[in-house]
């Protein structure tokens, strides 16, 4: 009975070391997939900032990322919070309350080819909105809440959120109302703004800046020596 007892707590903290070990190697994974491009949505429940899989999705990454840079997801919102599942972002086109000038509905419109992968649906990654034709994604994506297998391999999977999750569970936390198959937020969940930055630059700004401070305490320190030699 006492081996029973015994066997069965070490499968159990085997199970567990085994699950921990995976969780750990798919994150491993999910980060060595991302580009240095970060991107922060500036909501009114507070910031997500979220990075791209160049390598996995190139074509809906440069689409995304442009349509950042020109500035279309300002004043957009989420139009869909279903807790454990997605918290979707709008179309640009329809939801957003600023007008649109022509280059940002130029590139709105835009119909993206499903990039499908072997990525996994989990917690924090993007993934294109689209209608049933697999080549119809524009500019509506998802942000994984919870672990969506049914969805892998079906709709393209283009980054991850690297901060913010706080903001995640606060609109997961707000009352909601269900449309057909949506479960959206009773109140607007707005885009106030947008920008977006690139780590490898802000990392050699700082190292630059190191090397200055370097430097300059160098330079101080041989004169100090040179005074004490040569008075």
């Amino acid at each position: 009975m006492k081996k029973l007892f015994f066997n069965r707590i070490l499968f159990t903290f085997a199970l567990y070391i085994f699950c921990f070990v995976s969780v750990m190697d798919a994150d491993s994974a999910q980060e060595s997939l991302l580009g240095s491009a970060r991107v922060v949505f500036q909501t009114n429940y507070g910031d997500i900032e979220f990075g791209f899989y160049p390598s996995v999705a190139p074509q809906t990454v440069e689409h995304i990322y442009k349509l950042v840079r020109l500035g279309c997801y300002n004043t957009n919102h989420f139009f869909r919070v279903d807790k454990g599942f997605v918290a979707q972002v709008a179309d640009v086109v329809g939801g957003r309350t600023a007008p649109m000038n022509a280059e940002q509905r130029k590139e709105a419109e835009k119909t993206i080819i499903g990039e499908f992968s072997d990525v996994k649906h989990v917690r924090g990654i993007l993934s294109m909105g689209r209608y049933a034709d697999p080549n119809s994604a524009q500019s509506s994506f998802s942000m994984l809440l919870g672990d969506a297998p049914h969805l892998d391999h079906e709709y393209a999977i283009f980054g991850k959120v690297t901060k913010g999750d706080e903001t995640l569970k606060k609109l997961e936390e707000l009352p909601t109302r269900r449309e057909g198959i949506f479960v959206m937020p009773t109140e607007r969940i707005t885009i106030l703004s947008t920008y977006y930055y690139d780590i490898e630059m802000e990392t050699c700004q700082r190292d630059k800046s190191m090397l200055k401070r370097r430097l300059a305490a160098s330079a101080v320190e041989i004169e100090r020596q040179r005074m004490k030699c040569f008075p």
